[in-house]
């Protein structure tokens, strides 16, 4: 088909010639490429290459995963993923929880990508892949021959995605990058705890987290891009730039009101009331989203002339005097338990729950019913939980392929399937500690 297009075009100008074919060999190539098997996840067929440890990473190639992608977990013979050893609590006699908790469907594959063999193997799977994620230091991989520079001449096709703390360029680039250290230089910190105490940490590495939600969207986009031009590209991706992006309303009160933030324990600066309230026997989050809404909270709690003061008419004068109304709901909270006013709150429209914890969490209907505790047998500990894919999909799954794998345990099924190589070939590897 080319070769006839092309005694069409010989006429043409060569740059135009060149665009054309170029396009026609595109669409052949997307044409014969492996087409996705719905019940296996609308990213099956893609393979991804994850140099990552940790969180921020992991968690990104986690949801990679459960999407259907392949995905080749690089680890270090010595030990693997740091978080093999963050414990306890420890399932069974050696698999930390937190492990396990971001590392399903992936395959592990232990290579010392500190000797030349075990470069030459990386880059070897880095060409059978489409998508390499990594959260080394700036440099650290360009030394080991796996840096973007590098691997993008034998693979123009990949994604490379550089998860870092602080970015590839720039004053802080080369310092490592943690959560709760990022957290506090990128003012989440600062902002959170109770009003008149000091600063606290959010009980998840949210700065991590997030940074992962990040990487894969943008891996996601590079992909499609990808699919438009045929080239791959390099995603820098770094804690800090994710957080203070998402200081989000916080940020734009400072930057175009120049109201500098403060701690506000459960409370919000901007709406009253949105907060938790102790009840009788504990507490419970209830808010007002609008006035409507303050109108009906005072209604269900029989304060029918609180809904009618003038002072309390809008969020304005609400935020206005808010001492004095959180004072108000605050004592009429306490007249009752949790169980009473989450019942009289039902059905209201407002935004209200109770504050649980996680034995209460894992027995909610709603987590129930969106099927958030699933289960995998594992090679070593047996029966694990997991919570499952946080969404749905209309058209295809999200998949439970592969159980939290143990250090090593893909080394020879991958070493043969990508790279063809022999029992032979993986022994002497083995022997020279290349590889586990």
């Amino acid at each position: 088909m080319i070769r006839k297009c092309c005694s069409v075009l010989h006429m043409m100008d060569k740059k135009i010639y060149e665009n054309v074919f170029m396009c026609l060999k595109a669409s052949i190539r997307r044409c014969s490429t492996h087409q996705p098997d719905p019940n296996k996840g609308p990213l099956d067929g893609i393979r991804v290459l994850d140099l990552s440890r940790v969180l921020a990473g992991p968690y990104c190639s986690m949801i990679l995963g459960d999407l259907g992608a392949d995905v080749i977990k690089i680890e270090n013979p010595g030990g693997g993923d740091d978080t093999r050893s963050w414990g306890p609590p420890f399932c069974g006699e050696s698999e930390s929880a937190y492990f396990l908790s971001v590392n399903r469907n992936k395959r592990s594959v232990c290579v010392n990508i500190k000797d030349k063999s075990g470069q030459d193997i990386v880059r070897e799977i880095a060409k059978k892949c489409d998508v390499l994620l990594e959260n080394y230091i700036p440099g650290k991989l360009s030394k080991y021959n796996l840096g973007y520079q590098d691997i993008s001449k034998i693979a123009p096709r990949l994604v490379y995605c550089s998860v870092t703390g602080y970015g590839q360029t720039g004053p802080d680039a080369h310092r490592a990058g943690y959560d709760i250290i990022v957290a506090a230089t990128g003012g989440l910190t600062h902002i959170t705890g109770p009003e008149d105490g000091e600063p606290c940490k959010v009980g998840v590495a949210m700065t991590d987290l997030s940074t992962g939600l990040y990487a894969y969207g943008s891996i996601m986009a590079a992909l499609l891009y990808r699919e438009k031009t045929g080239r791959g590209q390099h995603i820098d991706c770094n804690l800090l730039s994710t957080q203070v992006a998402s200081l989000v309303n916080i940020a734009s009160n400072y930057l175009n009101a120049g109201q500098e933030a403060k701690r506000w324990g459960t409370s919000h600066a901007s709406i009253v009331p949105y907060q938790a309230f102790e009840t009788s026997d504990g507490y419970i989050m209830a808010g007002a989203g609008n006035d409507k809404q303050f109108q009906i909270i005072c209604e269900c709690m029989g304060l029918k002339d609180v809904a009618c003061n003038p002072d309390f008419s809008t969020n304005r004068q609400r935020v206005t005097n808010r001492k004095t109304l959180l004072s108000v709901l605050q004592n009429r909270f306490k007249d009752d338990t949790t169980e009473y006013w989450l019942e009289a709150l039902e059905g209201s429209g407002i935004p209200y729950g109770p504050i649980n914890n996680m034995k209460q969490v894992f027995a909610d209907p709603q987590v129930l019913h969106n099927d958030l505790i699933q289960t995998m047998d594992h090679p070593t500990v047996g029966t694990v939980k997991v919570v499952g894919p946080a969404v749905r999909f209309s058209e295809s799954s999200t998949v439970l392929n592969h159980t939290p794998p143990t250090l090593g345990e893909h080394t020879k099924p991958v070493l043969r399937e990508l790279l063809n190589m022999s029992d032979c070939e993986i022994n002497v590897l083995m022997k020279n500690g290349i590889i586990k």
